[in-house]
């Protein structure tokens, strides 16, 4: 185009040295003709080197190429805000997502991540991006999951960093050689298929003790062939009573116990004298004692609590029973109640029994967890009563606190909100149990 600008000049000199004007006008002419196309063209040519900046304004035949142009930069613009939008929106909908996304391409290098896998896999979006992903999950399981590009079924990795982080990943091949790695929080729903697979298996081996003995008699006695003396009836037959009030101790704490599971909140609400519940606890305590325990119960504030009298009466049973069975002839099992400085009212249990080594105290409240297999099924215990205890005082938005030292004792506080609790009706004089049996 300069080229030809040039000689366009050159020739309308030539002509300017020859006679006649117009043979000059129409050198002009062309020169500023030329001139025009050569500014449109550097136009074009500065535009097209910086495409960002606003499509310039032609003239002449130039107009409708800039016209285009603009029309066609215009539909870019808009299609490149487009897909800036819906690339915002998807990192906006996987930042916000509680399942961990990262994508990698062909090589399994990192590209983007949401904050989710920056706490799930440890990656620092900031520096991580670029580099493989098996470099930051050493595992290799994941590594050969990666590489078998078999993708049907995710992996349940468990992180060496977090042993209580139990993670399924899932690999999405899409584009071109692209993956979708996502990852999701299991270990609540671990911890409870393996809650559940202890519980079917804990409750078929405590049925089927206790059924294995009394079948072991039925056949005997079926049999006929052996007789025994009366004595040894009445010891079979009471082993077989013993052995089926064991299951039907089991049968009815696993339906208390899922009743209190199935049911949303407490269906009645009563008005209970702490007094008169505390002198129940203890005649019940006397009972399973059987004056070999020294029983002790106090009650420095009367109060009334505001709840379900039955689940309280068997959960703070529970704790009694329990105190009971664990403390040896002679020991002392103390029932307390009293108010707390913050307003809330405290029911324990405390004994002089056995104890419990510390690294027991985190599970007691886990359905069949027992310290001591061999004892606790000598006492008749099913392994749920403080399961139980916990469901109820979660139901009546209390708390069980325990303390206990290997052979001093345990002690167990059922810690009632303050709402939960009124005074007690006025009375002359305060009552103040103090109930004591050797």
């Amino acid at each position: 185009m300069v080229v030809l600008a040039v000689l366009a000049i050159s020739a309308s000199l030539w002509f300017l040295l020859e006679p006649g004007w117009g043979a000059a006008v129409g050198c002009i002419f062309a020169i500023w003709l030329l001139w025009r196309h050569l500014a449109n063209a550097v136009a074009l040519l500065t535009w097209l080197r910086n495409p960002a900046q606003p499509v310039p304004n032609g003239s002449g035949p130039w107009e409708g190429v800039f016209a285009e142009l603009h029309r066609v930069a215009r539909t870019q613009r808009l299609e490149h805000e487009r897909l800036t939008s819906a690339v915002t929106r998807f990192r906006s909908a996987g930042t916000a997502m509680p399942d961990a996304v990262v994508i990698l391409d062909a090589e399994n290098h990192i590209e983007w991540c949401n904050p989710m896998a920056e706490r799930f896999l440890g990656i620092d979006i900031g520096k991580d991006v670029g580099q493989p992903i098996i470099n930051l999950v050493r595992t290799p399981d994941f590594a050969a999951y990666l590489q078998q590009r078999a993708y049907g079924e995710p992996l349940e990795l468990k992180l060496a960093r977090s042993e209580e982080l139990i993670l399924s990943l899932r690999v999405i091949p899409y584009g071109q050689d692209q993956k979708l790695l996502l990852c999701r929080d299991v270990t609540q729903a671990s911890r409870l298929e393996t809650m559940r697979r202890d519980f079917v298996a804990n409750v078929s081996h405590e049925l089927k003790t206790p059924l294995t003995v009394v079948n072991g008699f039925l056949e005997t006695l079926v049999d006929g062939r052996i007789k025994f003396t009366e004595s040894r009836s009445r010891e079979i037959f009471g082993t077989m009573q013993h052995q089926t009030d064991r299951m039907l101790r089991l049968v009815e704490d696993l339906l208390t116990l899922s009743a209190l599971e199935s049911s949303a909140g407490l269906s009645v609400e009563e008005e209970i004298d702490v007094g008169a519940l505390l002198q129940g606890l203890h005649d019940e305590a006397a009972a399973l004692s059987g004056g070999r325990h020294k029983l002790l119960v106090e009650c420095d504030t009367p109060a009334v609590i505001v709840g379900s009298d039955a689940e309280l009466r068997s959960a703070f049973g529970n704790l009694v029973a329990n105190a009971i069975h664990y403390t040896p002839s002679g020991g002392e099992v103390r029932l307390s109640w009293h108010i707390r400085d913050g307003g809330d009212g405290e029911f324990t249990v405390s004994d002089s029994g056995v104890g419990i080594e510390p690294h027991h105290i985190p599970r007691l409240t886990e359905r069949f967890y027992r310290i001591d297999q061999s004892r606790s099924r000598e006492t008749g215990g099913t392994g749920l009563g403080l399961a139980i205890v916990k469901h109820v005082l979660t139901r009546h938005q209390a708390t069980l606190e325990i303390s206990s030292q290997p052979g001093r004792g345990s002690r167990f506080s059922a810690i009632l909100p303050g709402r939960r609790l009124k005074s007690a009706v006025t009375r002359s004089q305060p009552i103040v149990l103090n109930v004591a049996q050797s």
